[in-house]
């Protein structure tokens, strides 16, 4: 193994990680091997991490926490941790996801990041981004599941969502996970500031064909617009765009099907 480089632990959080994984390693007199075949991850995984090379996943950092008996210290890290596994174009609007009091959005293809489960969201990254490698897929879908904590807030966002039809037929992953999937997403329909709406498959042309969207409401400050496109993400803050956003918003609502005749259309799908 190559000697370790050194690291600056405030250069990132990633780098204070792989710092302080470090540290409880050495302190035992461990090698990186003999840390690896602790915890059944690759001695080339370990040294990336330790150099700030790759975030480590939540089963990474928590068998670490266990054969290296820190008390949970590593674990306490990893919601920092899990926002380097973002693109870097996508993270400013997670920051503004978690502030925000209210979350409106529609997508015409897939299932929120905040509504899927996580068989879901990992079919969905491996055949989205063919090129990455299993750790990185790991990484991903980690940080995605970690969003979903704003939901289980004592004071979440309100979320109104609508979907089209087809995201319901698209069975990602397969017929059994896309089960699973649709049962999860009638169970949150059924949280008290969760809205769900359909868009029917009878609706042909609608405003919401453009693509998706999801605007961010704040209890002081303007609302902020995320649009997302096949290379990256943008921020829309300019109040005229904002506005328009907002109108197709009201009338991809005008076409759905109420909450309650839209989490019934899901339920009959559920084999």
């Amino acid at each position: 193994m190559p000697p370790a480089r050194e690291l600056d632990p405030g250069a990132s959080p990633v780098a204070f990680f792989g710092a302080e994984l470090r540290r409880y390693r050495t302190e035992r007199a461990w090698s990186q091997e003999k840390l690896a075949e602790q915890i059944n991850y690759s001695l080339a995984l370990v040294g990336m991490i330790e150099n700030a090379r790759r975030v480590p996943s939540r089963d990474f950092t928590a068998r670490c926490d266990d054969v290296l008996e820190t008390g949970g210290a590593l674990s306490r890290l990893w919601p920092l941790l899990s926002r380097e596994a973002y693109p870097t174009w996508f993270r400013p609007f997670v920051e503004l996801e978690r502030e925000a009091t209210s979350l409106k959005g529609y997508e015409p293809l897939v299932l929120p990041g905040l509504f899927q489960i996580e068989d879901y969201a990992r079919a969905m990254l491996v055949g989205g981004r063919p090129g990455d490698t299993p750790e990185q897929i790991d990484e991903m879908v980690a940080a995605r599941l970690e969003r979903q904590a704003i939901l289980e807030r004592s004071d979440p966002p309100v979320f109104w969502v609508v979907l089209d039809e087809g995201v319901l037929h698209r069975a990602i992953g397969g017929p059994e996970i896309m089960q699973r999937q649709l049962e999860h997403l009638v169970k949150l329909g059924r949280h008290p500031r969760i809205t769900i709406q359909i868009v029917p498959k009878e609706v042909a042309a609608h405003p919401g064909l453009a693509g998706a969207f999801v605007i961010a409401g704040f209890r002081n400050g303007p609302d902020v617009v995320y649009l997302e496109t096949a290379a990256h993400g943008h921020l829309v803050q300019r109040r005229e765009d904002i506005e328009t956003v907002a109108y197709v918003f009201d009338a991809l609502r005008a076409e759905a099907l109420p909450q309650r005749a839209s989490l019934e259309l899901i339920a009959r799908m559920i084999a």
